[in-house]
């Protein structure tokens, strides 16, 4: 079997460059991504009842409004992908942030959704080279699979990133050359609100020279809907599950750490908006039981991200799997080293790569 490769692009300078230069690149994938979005998005409407795609849309235009005034250097590079690619940029927005735009239109929904990414991190004392390792599947649409890319960002002010992403979407998930590094799981709670969707804070957060202040732009943004946020950095990590207004942190305490897609915390169990799927507690189960040995390693997570012990609920996520999700992307990430390997498609199809920083 041929092994995907993953698509790497280069940019650099002030934000609205960044934009245009990613935008001028990945122009006619960018507007084939958000047309098959489009698709998807009238099949998940449809199947909750409703067929609002206009209000879909109008909702994400507010989105992108507050973003303008929450983070102005991501709005503008934002805008730039936009215009280099010759698209409506709230439109573009919208589709890339769709889960939270959604959930804001839907949310509380009566059907269950088989959407889900599992993410570890593993403290030092409890791997091999005594380095603090953090990672995580990205599973999503399958049909997003051929548009994955990672993007390589040379700011005129600012840390140099790269991030794993959809074409013509913000950061998502990723390292900067500080080492701070950060990933993203899908939950749903009740309350989504117009606010700043999960990617464009993914995104500031990413140019944070520390954990700390990236950590501080998680718990004060205006979020729009429900997301676990992880970050690590070469002394520690920390989780954060959040809803729109509700913000619980989560520390190693000196044991690995494993997430996916069904809410922990009691407060946020009550106001979830959809029954989780057996997927989520399985991929759980499972990534507990093979963290729970010491000496973890680059190659034992990549492993842990192959397992298929589970069938059709387990971690690792195929598109023929016909559960409306499949793995498109893994990263594992070394902070101390700042290194960060990644690779498209599920662990076990993909071509594992390095993202060298060029400092």
């Amino acid at each position: 079997m041929t092994l995907l490769e993953l698509r790497r692009i280069h940019c650099s300078g002030p934000p609205r460059e960044l934009g245009r230069a990613q935008g001028e690149q990945l122009r006619e994938p960018i507007r084939a991504f958000a047309a098959q979005r489009v698709e998807r998005l009238r099949e998940y409407l449809a199947e909750r009842g409703s067929g609002d795609v206009e209000r879909f849309f109008d909702v994400g235009r507010r989105c992108l409004d507050v973003y303008a005034r929450w983070d102005a250097e991501g709005y503008d590079e934002h805008c730039g992908i936009a215009q280099a690619a010759g698209m409506d940029a709230a439109e573009l927005y919208s589709v890339g942030n769709m889960t939270d735009v959604r959930d804001v239109v839907l949310l509380p929904a009566p059907a269950a959704d088989a959407e889900g990414c599992s993410a570890l991190l593993v403290p030092a004392d409890r791997t091999a080279s005594g380095q603090l390792i953090a990672a995580q599947t990205w599973d999503l649409n399958p049909t997003d699979l051929e548009y994955v890319v990672a993007v390589h960002r040379r700011p005129s002010e600012g840390p140099e990133t790269w991030s794993v992403t959809c074409v013509g979407c913000l950061s998502l998930i990723g390292m900067n050359a500080h080492g701070v590094s950060l990933g993203t799981t899908n939950i749903k709670t009740r309350g989504s609100r117009v606010g700043v969707g999960y990617l464009a804070i993914q995104h500031r957060a990413i140019r944070a020279t520390t954990r700390a202040e990236a950590a501080g732009i998680i718990e004060s943004a205006p979020r729009a809907a429900a997301h676990t946020y992880w970050l690590a950095d070469a002394d520690g990590a920390l989780e954060y599950e959040c809803s729109a207004d509700r913000c619980v942190a989560r520390s190693l305490d000196g044991e690995a750490l494993a997430r996916t897609n069904h809410c922990l915390d009691e407060h946020l169990v009550s106001e979830q908006g959809e029954e989780p799927n057996s997927s989520s507690f399985r991929r759980l189960s499972r990534m507990r039981t093979l963290l729970g040995a010491r000496g973890q390693s680059v190659d034992s997570i990549r492993a842990l991200f192959s397992d298929r012990a589970d069938g059709l609920d387990s971690i690792c996520r195929y598109p023929e799997d016909d559960q409306g999700t499949a793995t498109n992307a893994c990263i594992v990430c070394v902070p101390a080293e700042r290194a960060l390997w990644a690779c498209h498609g599920p662990a076990d199809r993909g071509q594992w790569e390095k993202l060298p920083f060029d400092a």
